[in-house]
């Protein structure tokens, strides 16, 4: 019997983006500028820094082991009970409790190509078959997903908006899907960038609906400024929960990161200051990217897929701006070779991008 299972020895580990101080250590140039990772640029909120200062003084103790403040406050926001609400080390983290709960080692799980890698290596991880369709004009080809599904479908997972293209599906199209949808079949609403366009009216907030068999994942990470903490969220029916709560890790999130949670969450005028430079920022890069005559999708979060004409330009344009200080996604990774990641950092920042950008374009 191998020590090893098959299944580990042949996963691709999940690889973040470029971090500055590799960077920096490789080609030491004058200035860095990291673009890669969708991270708020304002940094955390001033009332999440300050609670996670004040909460530092308890780390001798364990963390509420069911987050209750947290998942209180976060029930009342979104008008659920706290049996309907899971806090967890990112979505990521939570997303990784529902595989090790629902999923059963013949089952499978279905997704399209073009989406979140994470989903895919935490699939592999625990050798569940993995069955992707083909993304339509860079959105999830919800139809096609339907189609797929069969008798060892048990989770499917959904990104809305997608990363890495920033694209949605809208009401009608996820009404249209959920009828095709099994009751047995679990359903992943994998909503990050839920912050960036709740409020446009085609979006399908799951929230609204309340289905049984969906769990919508969110995070701090993104629109909080809460990256580095490592905090998410997520809502489903209350007999989901209560199983996810007996598999979790008992003593997540940490104290920290309860506090930063609970406090960002206070604090609107920044999430709305961000929002706004986010806005401004997307247009920015549209306008710049419209001049240069470079294709790109139209983002529904806060980063902008640009589309090349093949890897090998991608490659050489990558390189190319990281000699220059500048850190962006290539989208190989995502199932996307032709394709670059760019997020929107402050003003100057954009602005550092678009000018190394136009030199090795």
């Amino acid at each position: 019997m191998p020590l090893v299972p098959q299944h580990i020895k042949d996963l691709v580990p999940y690889k973040a983006g470029k971090a500055i101080e590799d960077l920096q250590r490789e080609f030491k140039p004058e200035r860095i500028v990291k673009l890669a990772s969708n991270e708020n640029p304002l940094g955390p909120s001033p009332k999440a820094i300050e609670a996670m200062h004040a909460s530092l003084s308890a780390l001798h103790r364990y963390p509420n082991p069911a987050a209750i403040e947290l998942r209180s406050a976060l029930a009342k926001r979104f008008d659920v009970k706290i049996d309907h609400v899971i806090a967890g080390h990112g979505s990521e983290g939570i997303m990784s409790l529902i595989m090790r709960t629902f999923m059963l080692d013949d089952e499978e799980a279905l997704t399209s190509e073009g989406t979140f890698i994470g989903f895919k290596v935490l699939a592999q991880s625990r050798g569940i078959k993995l069955r992707m369709v083909p993304l339509k004009d860079y959105r999830f080809d919800l139809t096609a997903i339907a189609d797929n599904i069969n008798e060892k479908t048990k989770i499917i997972y959904l990104a809305n908006p997608n990363n890495p293209t920033g694209t949605i599906f809208t009401v009608r199209e996820f009404l249209e899907f959920k009828e095709k949808v099994p009751e047995d079949v679990l359903i992943i609403m994998d909503e990050a960038y839920f912050e960036f366009c709740y409020e446009n009216p085609v979006y399908p907030d799951s929230m609204k609906y309340r289905l049984d068999n969906v769990i919508t994942l969110r995070t701090f990470s993104k629109a909080y400024g809460l990256a580095g903490i490592r905090i998410g969220y997520g809502f489903a029916h209350e007999q989901l929960i209560c199983n996810l709560m007996k598999v979790k890790l008992p003593f997540e999130p940490s104290i920290p990161a309860q506090a930063a949670g609970l406090a960002a969450m206070q604090d609107q005028p920044f999430i709305e200051e961000y929002l706004k430079l986010n806005l401004e920022g997307i247009q920015y890069f549209y306008d710049l990217f419209d001049k240069l005559g470079v294709q790109y999708i139209k983002t529904h979060a806060n980063f902008v897929t640009i589309v090349f004409e093949n890897e090998t330009t991608v490659n050489t344009i990558n390189d190319k701006l990281l000699r220059k200080g500048v850190i962006v996604r290539p989208l190989k990774a995502f199932g996307l070779p032709n394709c670059i990641r760019v997020n929107t950092g402050l003003k100057e920042e954009n602005e550092f991008f678009a000018k190394n950008f136009k030199m090795v374009l």
